[in-house]
């Protein structure tokens, strides 16, 4: 125990899961079977029959060989020179130390335009983002128990009408990670513990998610645990926030304001279960304390509790997400009371491996009493995927019911296309619409309208390599009542970039 705890003091602290393709990043896939089939490719001690399954670890997908997280990626395939093709692949495995002290290199280089008319919804001159992204790794092994990995990165904005440059999409230097693992297996359970500054995905997509789509990832600082056994696992985390500035390290701090802990449990679903099936199924219990929480113009302490059950993978040619959380808690001495439904569902039109996909997702957010007084209704996804609803980032699983059929494609062998038609309203008419800062859209609290938009989306991406993608994507919002009855206007977003790691 000493030594673990010398160990976590020298990591310094410096100042999801399955979603459908529209909403997701390239070289990231949208079936848990895909994931599993890299599994072979992990190189562990423990045989990979005897271990819980990558899907469902809660480190994120891994498509490729490479994760949105790149801790999670396993590159000790090349300790056998014969399988480095290049030079790119001699930096995943560099021997230090016989086999198991070694490290591996990463790095991640994309350039990218937004495009977007009305801005804010409002009615002014488009705005043009040019973001150019700038990431180093380093995962140093030391055996085959310890592990101390770092993460540097730069993002870069110019453009027109700008506005405010917010940390996560422009800023100079940030230690992205930082953080030390100590592992081991005992009587069979893999166990585990990391301190430091990481990314976070062990829960729904849409509600805990680096958020690759911002330059600078969503990170925490703190502690986290698990156990993994063949078939349950479980995981324990306590965490404060990161409060970036725009310079260098030295402004990027803990936020002691917001605290996020909690526990995740995991369970295979027996392979049997519906005839043949690759399901995971992962209770949770979250707590977020938010000291300067704001709803109806009020800032107070939030203490917001998460009571959740989360249920993914594939059945047949059936790929579900499916998630029902009830939070409760105080704000302002105010009782919380919310629900939130989110539910996920594709389904693969054939048997080859470009065969179309069809689905919908449904959700439910419930609102109310942001502006009142009595229990507070308005559910929260504290840290998630923040394009699921729009590419624009003008909604958010608050006080909001949606609905959206879908359909994913490959006309080539490469390129992948996916387009998706979202309605969506107001659960209660007398809170806000919400952005997906958790902002409300002023003035729409007044309002007696539920229609909040229909929203098109497209998104087509093209890898030209297992390193080098190419993403685009577009969305037209159609406003509806509910905002334009407060002067909001619709708005166009096109938005295109290249991305090279490795």
């Amino acid at each position: 125990m000493k030594t673990l705890l010398r160990l976590c003091a020298a990591a310094p602290i410096v100042a999801s899961t399955i979603a459908p393709a529209f909403a997701t990043e390239p070289a990231i896939p949208t079936t848990t079977s895909t994931i599993a089939s890299q599994v072979a490719d992990r190189g562990n001690a423990r045989p990979v029959a005897q271990e819980y399954p990558t899907a469902g670890i809660g480190d994120g997908v891994t498509a490729g060989g490479y994760n949105q997280s790149r801790w999670a990626e396993d590159w000790t395939r090349f300790r056998d020179p014969k399988k480095r093709d290049d030079i790119l692949d001699q930096l995943k495995y560099i021997p230090i130390a016989g086999d198991d002290v070694y490290l591996t290199l990463s790095g991640e280089f994309r350039a990218r335009v937004n495009l977007t008319t009305n801005p804010n919804l409002r009615d002014r001159e488009a705005q043009r983002q040019d973001i150019f992204r700038v990431v180093g790794g380093a995962d140093l092994h030391l055996g085959e128990h310890v592990r101390l990995y770092g993460e540097l990165a730069h993002a870069g904005m110019s453009g027109r009408n700008l506005g405010v440059k917010a940390g996560q999409l422009h800023n100079d230097l940030v230690v992205q990670q930082s953080f030390v693992d100590v592992t081991g297996t005992v009587g069979g359970v893999d166990l585990g513990v990391r301190y430091g500054r990481q990314t976070f995905a062990d829960g729904p997509n849409l509600m805990v998610v680096p958020r690759d789509n911002n330059t600078i990832f969503f990170v925490y600082n703190g502690v986290r645990a698990w156990a993994k056994g063949d078939t349950i696992r479980g995981d324990v985390f306590d965490y404060y926030t990161t409060r970036l500035g725009v310079g260098g390290t030295g402004d990027d701090i803990i936020d002691r304001n917001r605290r996020f802990s909690g526990a995740t449990a995991g369970f295979v679903i027996p392979k049997t279960f519906l005839g043949g099936s690759n399901l995971f199924f992962d209770p949770f219990v979250w707590r977020l304390r938010n000291s300067n929480a704001v709803w109806g113009g009020r800032t107070a302490e939030e203490v917001r509790k998460f009571y959740g059950l989360h249920l993914y993978g594939d059945t047949g040619p059936v790929n579900l997400d499916w998630t029902v959380n009830y939070q409760g808690g105080e704000f302002q001495n105010r009782p919380i009371s919310a629900w939130l439904v989110l539910l996920q569902q594709t389904y693969k039109v054939g048997k080859s491996k470009t065969a179309p996909r069809v689905g919908f997702h449904f959700d439910y957010a419930s609102g109310g009493g942001a502006y009142g007084n009595g229990t507070l209704k308005t559910s929260l996804a504290p840290f998630g995927n923040n394009i699921y609803y729009s590419y624009q980032l003008y909604a958010t699983p608050t006080n909001l019911i949606a609905f959206a059929p879908s359909v994913q494609f490959q006309p080539t062998s490469k390129l992948r296309i996916a387009a998706e038609y979202q309605l969506s309203w107001r659960d209660s008419l007398n809170d806000a619409v919400y952005r997906a800062n958790g902002q409300a859209f002023a003035g729409t609290q007044l309002g007696n309208s539920r229609k909040i938009a229909d929203t098109i989306r497209f998104q087509a991406i093209y890898p030209i390599s297992p390193r080098v993608s190419i993403t685009a994507r577009y969305e037209h919002l159609i406003a509806g009542p509910a905002l334009t009855d407060a002067n909001y206007k619709s708005s166009d977003f096109l938005a295109g970039w290249i991305s090279f790691r490795f």
